[in-house]
């Protein structure tokens, strides 16, 4: 629930928090429009859209995910059928999700929608054991965790967020989809303009080095995102691993390590108990949100988070999105451009 009293932190972005606008309903239940396959689906229980797939959108201006006005969530994906776009709305009165989808994956989409809607998750085996923990956990009933099925999706973006800030991966994000991903299936009219879905595995290995460059991407982060592509097929397997072995499969590849495989099957896989390690300031705010401690490192964070084993990941979600974070003592890590060199 967005508003006064949930504010849209850097933390609780960081959480996986994005504002969707209140349907009006003129969204939900309509027509298919444009040729778009259409499938209606009811949770059984609340969902948060903008909590649920927020953690799939990288940035404001991500070219393959975008809101509406009408309360809806327009994403696109590359799927083993091909590229689609997916539009998804919640009915206010039944809670009904009603989709759309066009494009060679459409029906991909459509089938794994249920999955994208945290059905596969189980919010019912988390009992919070902090009082901060508690709370955030109340006031965010509709929180799901999504699970998209495809990891290459969510793993080059990740790539691309080791060790630089986010504004700085959102923006080589954006850059290498426009201009290496296709435009986006769909209608003409009604739909978010200047919408991508994003290159293929063999586009990505092609991309020469200086457009990696001018992106702002250097040549350790994209020398790891052209092995990640050449074993895309192998990688694309661990979206139906459980997490140990899907981790070790992503970690065999140089330049992928625990941090970047956790980001990653958060998503792809719906990993209730990914938690991310090797982080610069996650140990910090989950130290001072639990224990007071600031100074908390990774080994401190895991016994903060021991309690919640098999659910690590949305306990550390719902610190984030609670908020309470230490305060600011040294400035901003520096952003920089090497594509301007």
């Amino acid at each position: 629930m967005a508003g006064r009293f949930d504010p849209l932190t850097r933390a609780a972005v960081r959480g996986g928090r994005t504002t969707v606008p209140v349907s009006t309903g003129a969204g939900a239940g309509t027509a298919a429009t444009g040729g778009a396959r259409s499938r209606e689906w009811a949770p059984g229980r609340g969902v948060d859209l903008g909590l649920t797939l927020g953690p799939l959108r990288r940035g404001p201006g991500d070219p393959t995910f975008r809101t509406t006005p009408d309360g809806s969530v327009w994403k696109t994906s590359r799927t083993p059928e091909g590229p689609a776009t997916l539009r998804v709305a919640l009915n206010p009165r039944t809670g009904t999700a009603h989709a759309e989808a066009w494009g060679p994956g459409a029906e991909w989409m459509l089938d794994a929608l249920p999955a994208l809607l945290g059905d596969g998750d189980d919010p019912a085996a988390f009992v919070p054991r902090h009082r901060l923990v508690h709370a955030s956990h109340r006031r965010r009933p509709g929180l799901r965790l999504t699970r998209t099925g495809l990891v290459l999706e969510s793993l080059i973006p990740t790539v691309l967020e080791q060790k630089v800030t986010s504004d700085e991966a959102y923006r080589a994000w954006r850059r290498l989809v426009c201009g290496y991903g296709e435009p986006a299936p769909g209608p003409r009219d009604g739909a978010p303009q200047g919408m991508y879905v994003m290159p293929d595995a063999r586009t990505w290995a092609l991309i020469p080095s200086w457009d990696w460059h001018k992106a702002g991407v250097d040549a350790k982060r994209s020398a790891a995102i052209i092995r990640c592509a050449r074993a895309a097929n192998r990688l694309e397997e661990a979206a139906a691993m459980e997490l140990p072995q899907a981790a070790a499969r992503l970690e065999a590849v140089p330049g992928i390590g625990p941090w970047t495989s956790a980001e990653t099957l958060q998503r792809s896989n719906g990993a209730a108990d990914a938690v991310t390690t090797g982080d610069l300031h996650l140990p910090g705010i989950i130290g001072f949100a639990l224990a007071g401690n600031r100074d908390a490192d990774d080994a401190e964070m895991l016994e903060l988070l021991a309690p919640y084993v098999g659910q690590r990941h949305r306990a550390a979600r719902l610190v984030l999105l609670a908020g309470r974070v230490p305060p600011r003592r040294t400035p901003k890590m520096p952003k920089t451009d090497i594509g301007r060199l």
